[in-house]
């Protein structure tokens, strides 16, 4: 029943209640530190960690664009108001001028383009012609 909600607007919401709800929250917080075989020590920060569960959101997505039904119209039609919103509030807000959402915002622009080519190319495949029917 929530097939159609676009699952990115998940990310944009948590961009949102972290930069308007949590002040002073930093970008660049440290979220764990990982020691390496290497003995090399690898920090996640707030902001790598975002983008990589918005990644996972984006992976999910592109999984539903698969699916050619009704729902999957309008699935990419909302995909498409989640990007419009995120691009007026990249350009008009000033807490989300910055490279977080920069990405945020291209996550959501790849999310709009693969599914219209994914459902493309499907609809593509799912059409087909019977050579005795043109007789």
């Amino acid at each position: 029943m929530l097939t159609p909600v676009p699952l990115l607007i998940v990310p944009l919401a948590l961009y949102n209640i972290i930069v308007f709800l949590m002040p002073g929250t930093e970008w660049t917080t440290v979220l764990t530190t990982v020691e390496m075989m290497s003995g090399a020590h690898w920090t996640i920060t707030l902001a790598e960690g975002f983008i990589v569960l918005s990644l996972f959101f984006l992976f999910f997505e592109i999984l539903k664009s698969t699916r050619i039904s009704s729902r999957s119209i309008i699935d990419h039609m909302l995909s498409m108001l989640v990007f419009a919103a995120g691009l007026a509030e990249f350009l008009l807000v000033r807490p989300a001028g910055n490279s977080v959402f920069a990405i945020l915002l291209c996550i959501m622009l790849l999310d709009v383009v693969a599914g219209f080519s994914v459902s493309i190319r499907v609809a593509q495949r799912d059409f087909s012609v019977d050579p005795r029917a043109q007789q």
